[in-house]
């Protein structure tokens, strides 16, 4: 077998979101995670999604673990990579958007790469350079308080920047609204100035389809899922994939209980959270008991609780909070300790439920989808029906019992996304 497209995603709700995009954009796709056994039954398949927990990681890790699914994929016979990040481009000064970035185009020997967070679709745009979440810039938006990478500089050039040890130009609107060839081109003569990446602006659907086909004459490429729907577009349209004639079959129905756990403090999961209360019984952690050594006693409480009621319907399980809140534990025992000690104990309360016979399982929030799967030992998905936009149902491969899930980034989703998860889990 021979992929027509490889990705590496620097987390598992990213990867989610971009193996959904291919798959409505016509490519047969699979998600793994991690790095895959070399007997996954990938026949038929099109496109892999290799899901790596990379983003908030010291930069030479990322890099060496990125370049290890990057061969894996050249070696499915890949021609082009896409290293998928968030629409938000979430990174810190430090990277790891630029070291990866610059590693990927090393080794595909690249003068220059393409590189947009843009998608429409979800409310991610680019200007000029500049990153707009809905039509407010980057740096007014909710994002620049996310507690791990918070975003206090909307122009992608100067971000990107900071990270690439390559300069970083733009490709602007106006090139972009001129066609692939005109993206090419200007591509082209950055190269020739010693730039290394390009930001590409991007407000409507059909410039990601302009960008995705002008990604393809090189070898890597950068950008969130709307770049994925247009590189997808473009290998369908030149007949380098082949559109399936129908989606993916799931299989036969999945059995079991159901539950759904939320560690991102979005103002959308927040939101969702009220909005479950109404449809099922919810228990918040405590977060302080986490973090002065009661840790054991509170997860064994929660797990005891769910047993209580999960025989009658889902739960939802939460150690979401309001920002104020999530600064002032911060304050008092250190971020990442507190992101490190939520995101273990929902993925042992994930465990918990599971060995309980809960089969059907909705995650919110980037790190903590990445803490629960690890837990569980999940390695591959295919694709079901999608949620919300960039969030598909997911049911695991090649492993024991089988699971559905849904692994959703904080920010997405309606304020019924939990209820309309599971009745599509159904």
């Amino acid at each position: 077998m021979s992929l027509a497209l490889g990705s590496v995603a620097d987390d598992y709700t990213g990867a989610s979101d971009l193996a959904n995009t291919l798959s409505k954009g016509g490519l047969r796709t699979v998600q793994t995670i991690g790095i895959p056994a070399d007997d996954l039954d990938l026949s038929g398949v099109e496109a892999v999604v290799v899901a790596l927990k990379s983003r908030s990681i010291p930069a030479a890790e990322a890099v060496a673990r990125t370049r290890a699914a990057e061969a894996w994929l050249r070696g499915r016979g890949a021609a082009h990579v896409l290293f998928k990040i968030c629409s938000t481009f979430d990174s810190t000064d430090a990277g790891n958007i630029g070291p990866v970035l610059d590693a990927l185009r090393g080794e595909a020997g690249e003068a220059i790469a393409l590189v947009t967070p843009a998608f429409p679709e979800t409310g991610r745009t680019v200007y000029q350079g500049n990153l707009f979440v809905g039509a407010v810039p980057l740096n007014e938006s909710p994002l620049k308080d996310h507690p791990l990478n918070p975003m206090r500089d909307a122009n992608l050039v100067r971000v990107l920047g900071r990270q690439s040890a390559s300069p970083v130009g733009l490709v602007d609107f106006a090139t972009v609204a001129k066609g692939p060839d005109a993206v090419a081109a200007c591509l082209d003569a950055l190269a020739a100035e010693g730039i290394g990446a390009a930001i590409a602006d991007a407000v409507v659907e059909a410039d990601l389809e302009t960008l995705g086909t002008a990604a393809l004459g090189h070898r890597v490429s950068v950008g969130a899922s709307g770049l994925g729907l247009g590189l997808a577009r473009a290998l369908v349209a030149t007949g380098r994939a082949a559109a399936p004639d129908s989606a993916a079959d799931l299989g036969a129905p999945v059995g079991g209980l159901s539950a759904c756990l939320a560690g991102s403090c979005s103002q959308a999961t927040l939101g969702q959270i009220t909005a479950a209360e109404a449809l099922m019984p919810v228990r918040r952690l405590d977060p302080e008991r986490m973090l002065v050594g009661e840790a054991e006693t509170e997860i064994a409480a929660v797990l005891a609780w769910a047993g209580e009621h999960v025989g009658a319907g889902p739960v939802l399980i939460a150690s979401s909070a309001e920002p104020e809140t999530v600064r002032a534990l911060q304050a008092r025992h250190g971020g990442d300790r507190v992101g490190h000690a939520l995101e273990d104990a929902l993925a042992r309360i994930a465990e918990g439920l599971v060995a309980h016979g809960v089969r059907r399982l909705v995650v919110a929030g980037g790190e903590t989808s990445g803490a629960v799967v690890d837990r569980l030992g999940l390695k591959a998905f295919r694709l079901g029906p999608e949620i919300a936009a960039g969030v598909p149902v997911l049911r695991t491969m090649g492993q024991g019992e089988p699971m559905l899930l849904a692994l959703k980034s904080g920010n997405f989703g309606g304020r019924d996304f939990f209820s309309r998860a599971l009745d599509l889990m159904r």
